[in-house]
């Protein structure tokens, strides 16, 4: 049986979280935020992104919040790119570990990087190899590994296909989307029961769109994932994905999985740093947790006494 307790959580509020709200937050907020969430336990962050601010402004002054944190805040934190110009950019200001980002399907990688997934998966070993440079650490990430928004179902092969393709196989994880939260989780459980990564960790993006959000990953988890995103509030989509809508709440994943950093005060703290984020932003929670967090129930040790 899954020792749920050791599925480590990386929260993406700063970048897939706030990629879709219209506004742009304060570099002091986000690197505020960054050491909550470090400071509370939480092992690994997605801090931002390479993608053109002008494509996606909530990601302006990414490398500005990589500038204000310490090397060892750095180590935890993750910035998303998806050309080897990314790394190296990002490299020179910092950085150390990245996330590649590709999708599956061919319809979503031209809408999201502009390119055919092909084009992106040749072009890999160089980013691996800028990333070695630095000593850094770089995942492959699979968006839309099962459904596109536009081409419908992915084959299974075709994800499992590029895992285990000689240009991505010295990535130090892989990272399989489920952009559209569209899966359920026999599918989930299956496709990462069924990928050959070596010794690279298995890691689980998943969104709420269907409410499977959190059975998703603790499916991931029996299929042997080891780490699972998400993001307070539920906050967050892809821009490019129509339909998609956030990501499973950071809340609620450390409520399901429990870890040993995670206290009754730990869990108030991250729901009042998730409420001042979403009213920052003019967004609602979506975190069952948080709401029950609020809730009357005074008996219950994890709920808010203020």
């Amino acid at each position: 049986m899954t020792d749920y307790s050791r599925v480590a959580l990386r929260d993406v509020t700063l970048r897939d979280g706030l990629q879709l709200t219209g506004k742009v937050l304060d570099v002091d907020v986000r690197v505020a935020l960054a050491r909550t969430l470090l400071s509370a336990g939480v092992p690994e962050l997605e801090i931002g992104s390479m993608a053109r601010p002008d494509l996606v402004p909530p990601m302006a002054g990414t490398l500005e919040i990589v500038a204000q944190l310490t090397p060892a805040e750095l180590e935890r934190c993750w910035v998303w790119v998806a050309t080897p110009r990314h790394v190296v950019k990002a490299a020179a200001a910092g950085v150390r570990n990245f996330q590649y980002c590709l999708s599956a399907s061919d319809a979503h990688n031209k809408a999201n990087i502009g390119r055919l997934t092909e084009d992106s998966v040749a072009a890999m070993p160089e980013a691996i190899a800028a990333a070695k440079e630095v000593g850094g650490r770089i995942q492959l990430c699979l968006a839309t590994a099962f459904t596109c928004p536009f081409d419908g179902p992915v084959d299974p092969d075709r994800v499992r296909g590029i895992v285990a393709d000689p240009r991505t196989d010295a990535a130090d994880d892989v990272v399989l989307a489920d952009t559209l939260g569209q899966a359920h989780p026999a599918q989930v459980r299956d496709l990462f029961a069924s990928v050959q990564a070596g010794d690279r960790r298995l890691v689980f993006h998943g969104h709420d769109t269907w409410g499977m959000g959190v059975a998703n990953s603790l499916a991931a988890a029996d299929g042997g994932a080891t780490v699972v995103d998400g993001a307070l509030g539920g906050l967050g989509g892809c821009p490019f994905a129509p339909g998609a809508s956030g990501n499973t709440a950071s809340e609620d994943l450390l409520f399901a999985t429990r870890p040993a950093y995670l206290t009754p005060n730990t869990l108030a703290d991250l729901v009042r740093a998730g409420e001042r984020l979403l009213a920052d932003v003019d967004e609602e929670s979506r975190s069952r947790t948080a709401q029950g967090a609020r809730s009357k129930a005074d008996a219950f040790a994890w709920v808010i006494a203020d």
